[in-house]
């Protein structure tokens, strides 16, 4: 009797100690188009714009547990994040531009559906559209990325417990569906701009949060922001005071710095290494929680794939990373500054455009530009007023002036672009926290959640 009694106390030891040891709060941080390169290219940058030499340090990049992680999908080498999104929420590969089911169509839950199921509170913010392809593989079983109403009638009833980012794409689908009230009807509670979402999260049983009405519908990139448009921090904080109201069980959070594969479709490093600085301060956020609960916590910092081909080098033994810090807005905006030029009946003059080119990137006041390369963009502002050429990526389309002085400025700090799409290379996985060391060796992408649900101890 007595050799039973303390065999049952082991048993009782050994599950607590089993218990302990799983991640009650997990955040699943994911960098789109992040891959190695952006990651030690910000890091140069850093330095390079404080006078310094070496590199300076994500805080992400200093986590205790590091490696990397393939992320082909099931039918090409070079993944698009729809398929990535899916290997990264659900453990299963699948075809280029499909969400949340296998190549032959059938749906497979995600990891925040098992913490749903396992009892815990679930999250889903990005600072892109909230439909768009990495948040919505975590709540969505399409065939298509391009499904955007289904995707938002499949958010409103995914019963997840904060949604924040840039609104749906298209509030109101081509059916007469209003997603707004569709969302309010399953019980979210709207939240526009940061403001809105302090004052509500307390009383909210389910909260989303979206711009402030008064601002831009989408969340700028963060080189362009202004003080009312919400931050990746900002979307984090409120997410944690969401997630712990009126919890004992725990949460599933996943956070997604969506626009860094936005910059680097444009090819425009300088906003790519401003995105990355808002997700390493949102990364931040999730650390100040971490040292409060630190033998409860996971952190998880990973990409879907890597965009552009970004290499810190184009054929010098130097860099000069900082000349980018005189870039003081997107591409993007360029180009809105150039079409509100042209909406003025007088064509602009040269001098103004160097101007503009001069305020906006740096070029001929604080880099130099040479004759051949002036020639280059003169040609191409004649032709911006003239015969409107654009240069097109996924996200944007731009005067292929504006693409031409970004180039300049890229070529001159030393970094070349494979191209204006994704790449096939490996991404990063970093990890701190209960169970982080786990994350070790070569990673295929559909382990990581796998791994992370034992951590956590969810049930599928």
């Amino acid at each position: 009797m007595r050799r039973f009694l303390i065999l049952c106390a082991l048993c009782i030891v050994c599950a607590a100690s089993a218990w302990a040891q799983q991640a009650k709060y997990v955040f699943y941080f994911i960098g789109d188009g992040m891959g190695l390169n952006q990651i030690n290219t910000t890091e140069y940058y850093m330095a390079s714009a404080e006078g310094k030499w070496g590199f300076g340090h994500l805080s992400f990049a200093d986590f205790p547990y590091t490696t990397y992680a393939a992320n082909y999908s099931a039918n090409r080498r070079v993944t698009d994040s729809a398929a990535a999104g899916t290997a990264l929420a659900t453990g299963h590969k699948t075809n280029n531009g499909m969400l949340g089911m296998t190549p032959d169509s059938v749906n497979v839950s995600s990891i925040a559906s098992w913490a749903k199921q396992s009892g815990k509170k679930v999250g889903v913010c990005t600072t892109v559209s909230i439909d768009d392809a990495t948040p919505a593989a975590f709540y969505s079983h399409q065939a298509s990325r391009k499904s955007r109403n289904a995707i938002g009638r499949q958010l409103a009833t995914s019963g997840f417990d904060y949604f924040a980012g840039s609104d749906f794409r298209n509030p109101k689908g081509d059916d007469g569906t209003d997603l707004h009230q569709i969302c309010e009807a399953n019980g979210y509670t709207w939240a526009y701009g940061y403001e809105e979402g302090k004052a509500k999260w307390r009383n909210a049983k389910k909260l989303f949060m979206v711009q402030p009405k008064d601002a831009k519908r989408e969340i700028p990139y963060a080189i362009d922001r202004r003080e009312i448009d919400l931050t990746l921090p900002q979307i984090v904080e409120v997410g944690i005071n969401t997630l712990m109201n009126d919890n004992k069980k725990g949460f599933f959070f996943m956070i997604e710095g969506g626009a860094i594969d936005h910059a680097c479709h444009g090819r425009d490093a300088a906003s790519a290494f401003y995105e990355v600085f808002d997700f390493n301060d949102a990364v931040k956020v999730a650390l100040d929680f971490y040292k409060k609960h630190p033998k409860e916590t996971l952190i998880i910092v990973t990409a879907d794939h890597e965009t552009g081909g970004m290499v810190p080098g184009n054929g010098r033994y130097t860099i000069d990373l900082d000349l980018l810090k005189y870039q003081t807005c997107s591409i993007n905006e360029v180009t809105a500054k150039i079409n509100a030029m042209k909406k003025n009946r007088m064509k602009k003059s040269w001098e103004d455009v160097k101007q503009l080119l001069s305020e906006c990137f740096g070029l001929f006041t604080k880099v130099d530009v040479t004759w051949r390369e002036e020639a280059e963009l003169r040609e191409a502002y004649e032709d911006a007023f003239e015969k409107n050429p654009t240069d097109e990526n996924l996200y944007g389309v731009n005067f292929t002036l504006t693409t031409k002085a970004c180039g300049i400025l890229n070529k001159k700090a030393g970094i070349s672009w494979a191209s204006g799409s994704h790449s096939a290379g490996y991404v990063p996985v970093y990890a701190i926290g209960v169970g982080a060391e786990r994350f070790h060796g070569r990673l295929n992408n559909t382990q990581i959640p796998e791994i992370t649900a034992k951590i956590a101890g969810y049930k599928k």
